[in-house]
């Protein structure tokens, strides 16, 4: 490996309880991400002035008394919130150095158009100086993600293939990639999808050599505990699961049927929380939230 992870950080990724914050809505997915929180889009003029209002919003989620280290592992941020401070801090620094929480950089810049009934992700021409950039700030690992529609052999290969290989650059440059293939909770045919997705994954981690690690994100699954092999498979440090569009009390309930996988939340988190809401009543909701996932998390 041409870079090294810190060892303590890997340590805490392996064994510690909690879950990962999904803190990493981008261009696309913040306008609705700010309206469930209470801003609507007359209140902003411009994409950024939109940043400047998220990056308020998840600034006073990390720093609330409610998010810590010891319920949360991790949290995810948009390069954009990575690349800017929490009172004088960046933020990976403020989530690592004040809050124990690791720091994991979305990498990845959104997904091509639907080939073989699944979307793999679009080229990343700035791959390398996003790692360059990650490792300099102390960020421990990358999120990319892609998704499948159907129980289409070739596309899922496709997928699993792509995070995979882009996920051995990520590993080179000294960071744990969370490899995310996420198969749509609507799917028809979402038990057979996870069936190839298990298998092609299985497939891929057999290839790494004992110095590479990843990370796996993977939707729900149908059946509890069908992912069991992943968790205990030696090249993967935890397996996490998005909740992919679920309310958080079924995210919850999905989540505690599988053992040694937790949670990696996003809008399953933040439900509830409110721009309107006094200090009190916000650190109060994220509380009650954070307690229920981690519970979800560590079952």
């Amino acid at each position: 490996m041409s870079a090294s992870i810190d060892a303590e950080q890997l340590q805490k990724a392996k064994t510690a309880k909690g879950f990962i914050a999904a803190l990493d809505q981008s261009g696309g997915s913040t306008p609705k991400a700010l309206k469930l929180y209470g801003v609507d889009e007359s209140e902003y003029k411009n994409d950024a002035e939109m940043f400047d209002v998220v990056h308020a919003m998840r600034t006073r989620i990390i720093k609330s008394p409610a998010f810590t280290g010891e319920r949360i592992l991790g949290a995810i941020l948009f390069e954009m919130t990575m690349d800017r401070a929490i009172d004088g801090k960046g933020t990976a620094e403020y989530l690592w150095q004040n809050k124990q929480i690791l720091p994991f950089l979305k990498v990845d810049s959104g997904l091509a158009d639907e080939n073989n009934d699944v979307q793999v992700m679009k080229p990343i021409p700035e791959l390398s100086s996003r790692l360059v950039s990650a490792k300099s700030h102390g960020v421990f690992g990358t999120k990319m993600r892609s998704v499948i529609k159907l129980a289409n052999k070739t596309g899922v290969i496709d997928v699993v293939r792509q995070q995979f290989e882009i996920g051995n650059e990520i590993i080179a440059a000294g960071l744990v990639p969370i490899i995310e293939p996420e198969v749509d909770i609507k799917s028809p045919e979402k038990s057979a999808a996870e069936g190839l997705l298990k298998a092609a994954i299985l497939s891929e981690l057999d290839k790494l050599n004992s110095n590479q690690n990843v990370m796996l994100k993977l939707t729900l699954p149908n059946e509890p505990g069908f992912y069991a092999q992943l968790t205990k498979h030696p090249r993967v440090v935890r397996v996490v699961a998005l909740s992919g569009g679920y309310s958080r009390e079924e995210a919850n309930k999905q989540l505690a049927k599988n053992q040694g996988v937790i949670a990696s939340f996003s809008r399953a988190l933040t439900e509830g929380l409110s721009a309107q809401q006094s200090e009190t009543q916000f650190n109060g909701a994220l509380d009650a939230a954070i307690q229920s996932i981690f519970e979800a998390s560590n079952k």
